[in-house]
């Protein structure tokens, strides 16, 4: 091999060394490429970040909205205030309670039935009305404080000539007379099943209530029976 002058052999061996620098610094600055472009595409390949519990209540709160027209609301107030608008007022009381307020024969016929545990049907509340009209005026339906003229109690006398504290107590004897005495045993029984006003007519026709069986029912009145109201102090109010 031909021997290179010593200047040539250090002028070619700056070259060889600056050819190995630069294909160095070459790598290094690829390898640096290829690291910063997989950093990049960790990023971006990443899930976000979950919202914070604020951003999301404010998002649903967005998406949520309600209005409220407080101009309505406000002419609404202001009418109750005046007194041109008045809400209903609702109240809750017992059954018995509810009749003695109502006070009417309508609602001493549905005491009677409540006390007997009979069913507060229209059927049996027309009976006993039209039954009350058969023993007493519809106007002084109250007499005596014993609208069916039950003959049957401790301070009664006889042929239904009793009387009654009030007409809560009538309804109390009236009922407990149809559920102890045998021979009602026939009206019980319809008015148990509530829907047939002739089933328990007719048993009471049958029955010993009146003497006269009110002539078997020749003399029973169909026509409405009016509504009328007794005096708050026949009720001991």
């Amino acid at each position: 091999m031909t021997q290179l002058p010593p200047l040539y052999r250090t002028l070619r061996e700056r070259f060889d060394a600056s050819r190995a620098d630069r294909r160095t610094r070459g790598t290094l600055v690829a390898g640096s490429l290829v690291a910063t472009f997989g950093l990049m595409a960790s990023f971006a390949l990443a899930p976000p970040a979950p919202p914070s519990e604020a951003a999301a209540l404010a998002a649903y709160a967005s998406d949520h909205a309600q209005e409220v027209d407080v101009s309505s609301y406000a002419a609404v107030q202001h009418l109750e205030a005046t007194g041109a608008v008045t809400r209903d007022e609702y109240d809750a009381t017992s059954g018995e309670e509810t009749f003695i307020a109502g006070g009417t024969n309508y609602d001493w016929a549905k005491l009677v039935l409540l006390y007997a545990g009979f069913p507060v049907s229209d059927t049996n509340v027309t009976v006993i009305t039209r039954w009350m009209r058969q023993e007493n005026y519809i106007d002084s339906w109250w007499l005596r404080n014993n609208p069916l003229n039950n003959g049957w109690g401790a301070s009664y006398g006889p042929g239904g000539t009793g009387s009654n504290s009030d007409l809560v107590a009538a309804a109390h004897n009236a009922a407990g007379a149809l559920l102890s005495r045998g021979g009602y045993a026939g009206i019980v029984a319809a008015f148990q099943d509530g829907t047939s006003s002739e089933a328990v007519e007719s048993a009471i026709w049958a029955s010993n209530w009146a003497s006269g069986h009110y002539a078997n029912g020749s003399h029973w009145h169909y026509t409405p029976v009016p509504v009328v109201k007794a005096p708050a102090s026949a009720w001991g109010r």
